[in-house]
Protein backbone atom coordinates (compact mmCIF):
# COMPACT_ATOMS: atom_id res chain seq x y z
CA UNK A 1 0.00 0.00 0.00
CA UNK A 2 1.60 3.71 -1.07
CA UNK A 3 1.16 5.47 2.81
CA UNK A 4 0.99 9.02 2.93
CA UNK A 5 1.91 11.48 5.84
CA UNK A 6 1.44 15.26 5.78
CA UNK A 7 2.86 18.07 7.65
CA UNK A 8 -0.08 18.67 10.53
CA UNK A 9 -1.16 22.15 10.28
CA UNK A 10 -3.50 22.72 13.09
CA UNK A 11 -2.56 25.88 15.10
CA UNK A 12 1.22 24.58 16.93
CA UNK A 13 0.26 20.91 16.46
CA UNK A 14 3.96 19.62 16.14
CA UNK A 15 2.78 15.91 16.57
CA UNK A 16 3.06 13.65 13.16
CA UNK A 17 1.09 10.67 11.78
CA UNK A 18 4.27 8.63 11.64
CA UNK A 19 7.58 8.18 13.31
CA UNK A 20 10.85 7.12 11.64
CA UNK A 21 10.44 3.86 13.50
CA UNK A 22 6.93 3.31 12.73
CA UNK A 23 7.73 3.87 8.64
CA UNK A 24 10.46 1.53 8.52
CA UNK A 25 7.83 -1.30 10.18
CA UNK A 26 6.16 -0.21 7.49
CA UNK A 27 8.73 -0.60 4.47
CA UNK A 28 9.81 -3.41 6.11
CA UNK A 29 6.38 -4.84 5.08
CA UNK A 30 6.67 -3.86 1.35
CA UNK A 31 4.91 -0.81 1.91
CA UNK A 32 5.55 2.65 0.20
CA UNK A 33 5.16 5.63 2.66
CA UNK A 34 5.71 9.31 1.22
CA UNK A 35 6.25 12.05 3.80
CA UNK A 36 5.85 15.72 3.61
CA UNK A 37 8.63 17.82 3.88
CA UNK A 38 9.39 18.70 7.54
CA UNK A 39 6.37 16.74 8.97
CA UNK A 40 8.65 15.36 11.97
CA UNK A 41 10.32 18.54 12.78
CA UNK A 42 8.09 18.78 16.10
CA UNK A 43 9.63 15.94 17.21
CA UNK A 44 13.35 16.27 16.37
CA UNK A 45 13.17 14.15 12.98
CA UNK A 46 14.14 15.71 10.04
CA UNK A 47 13.66 14.43 6.42
CA UNK A 48 16.87 12.73 6.52
CA UNK A 49 15.19 10.19 9.63
CA UNK A 50 12.66 9.58 7.16
CA UNK A 51 14.75 8.63 4.40
CA UNK A 52 17.27 6.48 6.49
CA UNK A 53 13.94 4.63 7.38
CA UNK A 54 13.08 4.32 3.75
CA UNK A 55 10.74 7.11 2.92
CA UNK A 56 10.02 9.22 0.23
CA UNK A 57 10.01 13.12 0.76
CA UNK A 58 7.35 15.25 -0.76
CA UNK A 59 7.56 18.96 -1.34
CA UNK A 60 4.02 19.60 -0.30
CA UNK A 61 0.46 18.03 1.19
CA UNK A 62 -1.07 17.79 -2.40
CA UNK A 63 1.29 15.77 -3.72
CA UNK A 64 0.58 13.61 -0.57
CA UNK A 65 -3.10 13.68 -1.29
CA UNK A 66 -3.14 12.93 -4.77
CA UNK A 67 -1.27 9.39 -4.55
CA UNK A 68 -1.39 7.99 -1.58
CA UNK A 69 -3.78 4.87 -0.54
CA UNK A 70 -3.90 5.74 3.03
CA UNK A 71 -3.23 8.96 5.09
CA UNK A 72 -1.95 8.88 8.16
CA UNK A 73 -2.60 11.77 10.15
CA UNK A 74 -2.80 12.73 13.86
CA UNK A 75 -5.44 15.51 14.60
CA UNK A 76 -8.49 16.12 12.08
CA UNK A 77 -8.30 17.41 8.86
CA UNK A 78 -8.46 20.59 8.00
CA UNK A 79 -10.76 22.02 5.56
CA UNK A 80 -8.32 22.52 3.01
CA UNK A 81 -6.89 18.79 3.26
CA UNK A 82 -10.51 17.51 3.14
CA UNK A 83 -10.94 19.17 0.02
CA UNK A 84 -8.44 17.00 -1.16
CA UNK A 85 -9.87 13.71 -0.08
CA UNK A 86 -11.24 11.14 -2.50
CA UNK A 87 -13.25 8.22 -2.79
CA UNK A 88 -12.20 4.92 -1.47
CA UNK A 89 -9.28 6.90 -0.39
CA UNK A 90 -8.40 5.39 3.75
CA UNK A 91 -8.37 8.41 6.64
CA UNK A 92 -6.52 7.29 9.45
CA UNK A 93 -6.14 9.83 12.17
CA UNK A 94 -8.30 11.32 15.16
CA UNK A 95 -11.94 12.76 14.29
CA UNK A 96 -13.82 13.74 17.22
CA UNK A 97 -16.54 14.48 14.64
CA UNK A 98 -19.85 14.52 17.15
CA UNK A 99 -19.02 17.93 17.94
CA UNK A 100 -17.91 19.01 14.40
CA UNK A 101 -20.62 19.32 11.70
CA UNK A 102 -18.74 20.80 9.04
CA UNK A 103 -16.11 18.41 9.04
CA UNK A 104 -18.52 15.37 9.38
CA UNK A 105 -19.88 17.07 6.02
CA UNK A 106 -17.00 17.25 4.67
CA UNK A 107 -16.01 13.92 5.09
CA UNK A 108 -19.25 12.55 4.21
CA UNK A 109 -18.99 14.27 0.95
CA UNK A 110 -15.38 13.03 -0.20
CA UNK A 111 -16.65 9.52 0.01
CA UNK A 112 -13.17 8.72 1.95
CA UNK A 113 -12.88 5.93 4.33
CA UNK A 114 -12.42 7.39 7.59
CA UNK A 115 -11.37 5.66 10.58
CA UNK A 116 -10.97 7.36 13.80
CA UNK A 117 -8.17 6.78 16.35
CA UNK A 118 -11.07 7.98 19.12
CA UNK A 119 -13.74 4.91 18.66
CA UNK A 120 -11.23 2.00 18.40
CA UNK A 121 -12.25 -0.17 21.18
CA UNK A 122 -10.30 -3.26 22.92
CA UNK A 123 -11.75 -5.94 25.06
CA UNK A 124 -12.03 -4.72 28.40
CA UNK A 125 -14.30 -1.77 26.83
CA UNK A 126 -11.44 0.69 27.01
CA UNK A 127 -10.27 3.21 23.84
CA UNK A 128 -6.49 2.14 23.41
CA UNK A 129 -5.95 4.64 20.60
CA UNK A 130 -7.24 7.51 22.79
CA UNK A 131 -6.09 6.22 26.09
CA UNK A 132 -2.33 7.50 25.52
CA UNK A 133 -3.12 11.12 24.38
CA UNK A 134 -5.96 10.82 27.57
CA UNK A 135 -2.57 10.54 29.75
CA UNK A 136 -0.74 13.32 28.12
CA UNK A 137 -3.87 15.86 28.46
CA UNK A 138 -4.74 14.37 31.96
CA UNK A 139 -1.41 15.57 33.22
CA UNK A 140 -0.96 18.45 31.10
CA UNK A 141 -4.47 19.95 32.61
CA UNK A 142 -2.55 20.16 36.26
CA UNK A 143 0.54 22.20 34.52
CA UNK A 144 -1.84 24.08 32.30
CA UNK A 145 -4.34 25.06 35.23
CA UNK A 146 -1.13 25.92 37.56
CA UNK A 147 0.03 28.12 35.23
CA UNK A 148 -3.37 30.05 34.17
CA UNK A 149 -3.68 30.77 38.20
CA UNK A 150 -0.83 32.78 38.21
CA UNK A 151 -1.95 36.54 38.96
CA UNK A 152 -0.63 37.98 35.66
CA UNK A 153 -2.14 35.54 33.85
CA UNK A 154 -5.78 36.13 35.35
CA UNK A 155 -6.13 33.69 37.89
CA UNK A 156 -6.54 33.91 41.77
CA UNK A 157 -2.43 33.96 42.39
CA UNK A 158 -3.09 30.43 44.20
CA UNK A 159 -0.25 27.96 44.51
CA UNK A 160 -1.47 24.86 44.16
CA UNK A 161 0.54 22.70 46.10
CA UNK A 162 0.88 25.56 49.09
CA UNK A 163 3.96 26.09 51.46
CA UNK A 164 3.76 25.55 55.10
CA UNK A 165 1.27 27.64 56.75
CA UNK A 166 -0.73 28.30 53.81
CA UNK A 167 -3.28 25.83 52.74
CA UNK A 168 -3.20 24.09 49.30
CA UNK A 169 -5.39 25.34 46.37
CA UNK A 170 -8.17 23.18 46.18
CA UNK A 171 -8.54 20.81 43.11
CA UNK A 172 -11.62 19.40 41.47
CA UNK A 173 -11.61 16.16 38.61
CA UNK A 174 -14.79 15.53 37.15
CA UNK A 175 -14.87 12.05 36.01
CA UNK A 176 -12.36 9.05 36.94
CA UNK A 177 -11.71 7.63 33.60
CA UNK A 178 -7.93 7.66 32.13
CA UNK A 179 -8.02 11.87 32.04
CA UNK A 180 -9.21 12.11 34.96
CA UNK A 181 -6.98 9.39 37.07
CA UNK A 182 -3.93 11.00 35.27
CA UNK A 183 -4.90 14.77 36.37
CA UNK A 184 -5.44 13.39 39.74
CA UNK A 185 -2.19 11.84 39.95
CA UNK A 186 -0.19 14.99 39.03
CA UNK A 187 -2.46 17.43 41.51
CA UNK A 188 -1.75 14.89 44.38
CA UNK A 189 1.92 15.10 43.36
CA UNK A 190 1.63 18.56 43.65
CA UNK A 191 0.16 18.25 47.41
CA UNK A 192 -2.86 20.07 46.36
CA UNK A 193 -6.45 19.12 47.54
CA UNK A 194 -7.77 16.87 45.08
CA UNK A 195 -11.66 15.57 44.85
CA UNK A 196 -12.08 13.65 42.44
CA UNK A 197 -16.08 13.28 41.07
CA UNK A 198 -17.43 10.16 39.44
CA UNK A 199 -20.78 8.09 39.58
CA UNK A 200 -19.81 4.75 38.98
CA UNK A 201 -19.07 2.78 41.57
CA UNK A 202 -16.21 0.66 40.60
CA UNK A 203 -14.56 3.82 39.40
CA UNK A 204 -14.86 5.16 43.07
CA UNK A 205 -13.80 1.96 44.83
CA UNK A 206 -10.80 2.23 42.24
CA UNK A 207 -9.80 5.66 43.22
CA UNK A 208 -10.21 4.91 46.91
CA UNK A 209 -8.38 2.09 46.43
CA UNK A 210 -5.62 4.24 44.63
CA UNK A 211 -5.59 7.21 46.50
CA UNK A 212 -6.20 6.63 49.72
CA UNK A 213 -6.22 9.55 51.89
CA UNK A 214 -4.35 11.31 49.35
CA UNK A 215 -8.19 12.42 47.44
CA UNK A 216 -11.00 12.49 48.21
CA UNK A 217 -13.42 10.50 45.99
CA UNK A 218 -17.14 11.71 45.87
CA UNK A 219 -20.33 10.20 44.03
CA UNK A 220 -21.28 12.92 41.60
CA UNK A 221 -24.65 14.22 42.29
CA UNK A 222 -25.79 17.23 41.36
CA UNK A 223 -25.80 18.92 44.45
CA UNK A 224 -21.95 16.89 45.44
CA UNK A 225 -20.98 18.86 42.11
CA UNK A 226 -22.07 21.95 42.53
CA UNK A 227 -20.68 22.52 46.13
CA UNK A 228 -17.46 21.28 44.87
CA UNK A 229 -17.21 23.80 41.80
CA UNK A 230 -17.86 26.90 43.83
CA UNK A 231 -15.42 25.87 45.90
CA UNK A 232 -12.71 25.09 43.54
CA UNK A 233 -9.35 27.05 42.66
CA UNK A 234 -9.01 24.74 39.83
CA UNK A 235 -12.00 22.36 37.75
CA UNK A 236 -10.59 19.72 35.37
CA UNK A 237 -13.56 18.35 33.23
CA UNK A 238 -12.77 14.86 32.32
CA UNK A 239 -15.79 13.11 31.49
CA UNK A 240 -15.86 11.39 27.77
CA UNK A 241 -18.98 9.49 26.19
CA UNK A 242 -16.89 7.66 23.84
CA UNK A 243 -17.57 8.91 19.81
CA UNK A 244 -20.54 11.24 21.29
CA UNK A 245 -20.44 14.81 22.22
CA UNK A 246 -19.69 15.50 25.58
CA UNK A 247 -22.34 16.03 28.25
CA UNK A 248 -22.20 19.96 29.75
CA UNK A 249 -21.83 19.26 33.86
CA UNK A 250 -21.12 22.99 34.49
CA UNK A 251 -23.63 25.60 33.09
CA UNK A 252 -22.93 29.23 33.08
CA UNK A 253 -24.73 29.94 36.00
CA UNK A 254 -22.59 27.49 38.06
CA UNK A 255 -19.51 29.17 36.58
CA UNK A 256 -20.44 32.54 38.09
CA UNK A 257 -21.01 31.47 41.16
CA UNK A 258 -17.07 30.50 41.13
CA UNK A 259 -14.45 32.82 42.73
CA UNK A 260 -13.21 35.29 40.45
CA UNK A 261 -10.00 33.78 39.13
CA UNK A 262 -10.89 30.59 39.32
CA UNK A 263 -9.82 28.44 36.82
CA UNK A 264 -11.27 26.00 34.54
CA UNK A 265 -9.77 23.32 31.95
CA UNK A 266 -11.98 21.62 29.82
CA UNK A 267 -10.01 18.50 28.30
CA UNK A 268 -13.56 17.38 26.86
CA UNK A 269 -13.16 20.18 24.38
CA UNK A 270 -12.35 18.14 21.47
CA UNK A 271 -16.09 16.56 22.00
CA UNK A 272 -17.83 20.21 22.66
CA UNK A 273 -16.57 20.50 26.38
CA UNK A 274 -18.72 19.78 29.56
CA UNK A 275 -18.20 23.36 30.72
CA UNK A 276 -21.59 25.66 28.69
CA UNK A 277 -19.16 28.21 28.75
CA UNK A 278 -16.77 26.29 27.14
CA UNK A 279 -14.93 27.35 23.34
CA UNK A 280 -12.02 25.76 21.62
CA UNK A 281 -8.77 27.92 22.46
CA UNK A 282 -5.63 27.48 20.75
CA UNK A 283 -1.91 27.10 21.95
CA UNK A 284 -1.12 30.21 20.82
CA UNK A 285 -4.30 31.86 22.78
CA UNK A 286 -5.54 29.15 24.83
CA UNK A 287 -7.09 31.22 27.84
CA UNK A 288 -10.30 33.74 27.72
CA UNK A 289 -12.25 34.32 30.80
CA UNK A 290 -16.16 34.67 31.28
CA UNK A 291 -17.78 35.96 34.90
CA UNK A 292 -13.78 36.22 35.70
CA UNK A 293 -13.19 32.56 35.83
CA UNK A 294 -10.23 31.91 33.35
CA UNK A 295 -11.16 29.15 30.93
CA UNK A 296 -8.57 26.45 29.46
CA UNK A 297 -9.83 24.89 26.24
CA UNK A 298 -6.95 24.06 23.95
CA UNK A 299 -8.42 21.19 21.75
CA UNK A 300 -5.08 19.45 20.87
CA UNK A 301 -3.26 19.74 24.42
CA UNK A 302 -0.75 17.04 23.64
CA UNK A 303 0.57 18.82 20.79
CA UNK A 304 2.70 20.89 23.14
CA UNK A 305 4.76 17.95 24.03
CA UNK A 306 5.02 16.26 20.75
CA UNK A 307 7.80 14.11 20.80
CA UNK A 308 6.46 12.55 23.98
CA UNK A 309 2.88 12.53 22.46
CA UNK A 310 3.71 11.56 19.22
CA UNK A 311 5.81 8.12 20.07
CA UNK A 312 3.23 7.37 22.18
CA UNK A 313 0.26 7.53 19.65
CA UNK A 314 2.48 5.46 17.36
CA UNK A 315 3.05 2.74 19.91
CA UNK A 316 -0.87 1.95 20.08
CA UNK A 317 -1.85 3.12 15.96
CA UNK A 318 1.11 0.92 14.46
CA UNK A 319 -0.69 -2.35 14.88
CA UNK A 320 -3.82 -1.17 13.14
CA UNK A 321 -2.15 0.54 10.29
CA UNK A 322 -0.02 -2.35 9.32
CA UNK A 323 -3.05 -4.67 9.54
CA UNK A 324 -4.56 -2.38 7.14
CA UNK A 325 -2.12 -2.14 4.62
CA UNK A 326 -1.56 -5.67 5.09
CA UNK A 327 -5.13 -6.81 4.30
CA UNK A 328 -6.57 -3.67 2.86
CA UNK A 329 -9.32 -2.01 5.11
CA UNK A 330 -11.91 -4.26 4.58
CA UNK A 331 -10.60 -7.59 5.64
CA UNK A 332 -8.73 -5.71 8.39
CA UNK A 333 -12.14 -4.52 9.91
CA UNK A 334 -13.48 -7.86 9.13
CA UNK A 335 -11.02 -9.52 11.15
CA UNK A 336 -10.87 -6.78 14.04
CA UNK A 337 -14.24 -5.85 15.37
CA UNK A 338 -12.67 -3.33 17.36
CA UNK A 339 -11.31 -1.72 14.23
CA UNK A 340 -14.45 -2.03 12.54
CA UNK A 341 -15.38 0.32 15.50
CA UNK A 342 -13.09 3.18 14.90
CA UNK A 343 -14.81 3.44 11.46
CA UNK A 344 -17.27 6.83 11.36
CA UNK A 345 -17.79 7.81 7.67
CA UNK A 346 -17.16 5.58 4.54
CA UNK A 347 -18.77 6.21 1.21
CA UNK A 348 -20.75 8.94 2.28
CA UNK A 349 -22.11 6.97 4.84
CA UNK A 350 -22.28 7.67 8.59
CA UNK A 351 -21.28 4.32 10.07
CA UNK A 352 -20.92 5.31 13.93
CA UNK A 353 -24.16 5.32 15.68
CA UNK A 354 -23.19 8.43 18.10
CA UNK A 355 -21.53 10.67 15.25
CA UNK A 356 -25.31 10.04 13.35
CA UNK A 357 -27.32 10.22 16.07
CA UNK A 358 -26.00 13.76 17.42
CA UNK A 359 -25.86 15.31 13.98
CA UNK A 360 -29.22 13.61 12.43
CA UNK A 361 -27.43 11.22 9.80
CA UNK A 362 -29.28 7.89 8.90
CA UNK A 363 -26.75 5.40 10.27
CA UNK A 364 -25.22 2.48 8.07
CA UNK A 365 -23.71 -0.12 10.06
CA UNK A 366 -20.19 -0.50 9.20
CA UNK A 367 -20.93 -3.97 8.55
CA UNK A 368 -22.91 -3.77 5.69
CA UNK A 369 -19.85 -2.23 3.84
CA UNK A 370 -17.87 -5.17 3.89
CA UNK A 371 -19.57 -6.95 1.84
Amino acid sequence: MFIGVPKEIKNHEYRVGLTPESVAELVSHGHSVVVETNAGIGIGADDDAYRAAGAEIAATAPEIFANAEMIVKVKEPQAVERAMLREGQILYTYLHLASDPEQTRDLVGSGAVCIAYETVTDDNGGLPLLKPMSQVAGRMSIQAGASALEKAKGGLGVLLGGVPGVKPGKVVVIGGGVVGFNAAQMAVGLHADVTILDRSPAVLEKLENHFEASAKVVYSTKAALEEEVINADLVVGAVLIPGAAAPKLVNRDLIARMKPGAVVVDVAIDQGGCFETSKATTHADPTYAVDEVVHYCVANMPGAVARTSTYALNNVTLPHALAIANNGWKQALADNRHLMNGLNVAFGKVTYKAVADDLGYEFQAPEDLLD
